[in-house]
């Protein structure tokens, strides 16, 4: 008696000593659906069919009983039934996933907890974090899933590949910050995810200014806001590093205009929930670009915005305290002390910044240019803040620039 397309292939499987699971794997179908035909639930299509007896190494066998119409299903021997199970075979195929939805759900609250954290984090152990979800991440890359949940990976990998950037960038690991960018470009491209895409130009901007790059950083920060959504957070962090490349530059009134755009951009906007969340934009972070910008500058009202900022980022009125945002405010109080001509106090700021440990190696130079315009005025308080410095760089010199 001739058996059933089911009954053979059942045989075959436990000939070769494959699964069911280890056959869906291996011919990309869905493990229910084999299923359902392995136990003559489901008549294979052709093409479902070939595919089988290629894994099952049959020979033609199995094609041969769906041919013959040896299967407990009931087959006309048209073609419009046949197109009929292939759709449906096709639909299947599309919505089978080893991935899921609560996989890709704990992903995006990871990204939230790790964005959350960098304010508070130092730059190397936050990286180590980011990277142990990234490899997790090019394993589901390779998993069966939907195309939604394919879209959804790379829009997770892009914002952590984004976070890793801006480590590298914070350790001033340019090469690896460059490499990590030019996969988040193109994870934003391949998922059009226009947010990802103008972050990815913003955070190579603020590369640029830490290296001096002011007139490529100009052109990053600008392209951001052509590339971003109008009013998001990327769109205003670009506008507000604009207004910081300006002021490097020396010219007032371009900085005063895009410091205009920001508050017009900052003002209608709440509170986020997660005020620390470093890719969304709040109002302390904005106060806090306005005294570092107004300070590059050379303007005496930096003084006030940046007493103002540290006492709003060491307090807890609208979150918990960022000292790393407070120690870069210091900085910024030093240089606008500077102007006025008050060195003891940007001294003693300065230090105090340098030897915090919260400050990163990407902000180092705002802290050489305080030392240096402080050494220049033969202050007596330079010996020790130059020391202090010596000692806050000597571990990062070697091979990061």
């Amino acid at each position: 008696m001739t058996m059933t397309f089911g009954e053979r292939m059942r045989v075959l499987m436990g000939e070769r000593g494959m699964s069911l699971r280890g056959l869906a794997k291996t011919i990309h179908y869905d493990v229910g659906y084999l299923s359902k035909v392995a136990n003559d639930r489901k008549c294979p299509s052709l093409q479902a069919a070939q595919r089988i007896d290629g894994a099952l190494e049959a020979g033609g066998e199995l094609v041969a009983l769906v041919q013959a119409g040896a299967t407990s299903g009931t087959r006309d021997g048209g073609f419009a039934f046949d197109d009929e199970i292939d759709a449906l075979e096709f639909a299947e195929r599309v919505a089978a996933s080893d991935v899921g939805n609560e996989t890709l759900t704990r992903l995006e609250l990871a990204i939230d907890d790790l964005a959350t954290a960098y304010p508070s984090t130092p730059p190397g152990e936050l990286l180590e974090r980011v990277r142990r979800h990234l490899s997790y991440i090019a394993r589901l890359i390779d998993a069966r899933k939907t195309l939604s949940e394919h879209r959804r990976l790379l829009v997770v990998g892009g914002w952590l590949s984004l976070l890793a950037s801006t480590c590298h960038v914070d350790l001033r690991q340019f090469p690896a910050a460059t490499a990590r960018l030019r996969t988040v470009a193109q994870m934003a491209r391949e998922a059009e995810h226009a947010e990802i895409a103008a972050w990815c130009l913003e955070t190579e901007a603020w590369q640029a200014v830490t290296n001096g790059d002011y007139r490529r950083a100009l052109t990053l920060t600008q392209g951001a806001q052509t590339v971003a959504p109008r009013g998001g957070s990327a769109y205003i962090q670009a506008t507000a590093q604009e207004a910081r490349v300006w002021a490097r530059l020396g010219a007032g009134p371009e900085t005063r205009d895009a410091l205009d755009r920001v508050a017009a951009l900052v003002s209608p906007l709440p509170m986020p929930e997660r005020p620390e969340h470093h890719y969304q934009y709040d109002p302390a972070k904005s106060d806090a670009y306005i005294a570092t910008t107004l300070s590059w500058l050379g303007d005496r009202a930096a003084e006030p915005y940046a007493r103002q900022v540290i006492r709003r980022l060491e307090s807890t009125t609208d979150g918990p305290p960022r000292p790393r945002r407070a120690v870069s405010a210091r900085l910024d109080l030093a240089l606008a002390l500077l102007a006025s001509e008050q060195f003891d106090e940007a001294g003693q700021l300065t230090l105090t910044a340098v030897t915090s440990g919260l400050l990163v190696p990407s902000n180092y130079w705002r802290a050489r240019e305080v030392i240096a315009a402080i050494e220049a005025r033969r202050m007596s308080a330079s010996g020790e803040l130059r020391e202090a410095y010596r000692e806050l760089y000597a571990p990062t010199r070697s091979g990061q620039g």
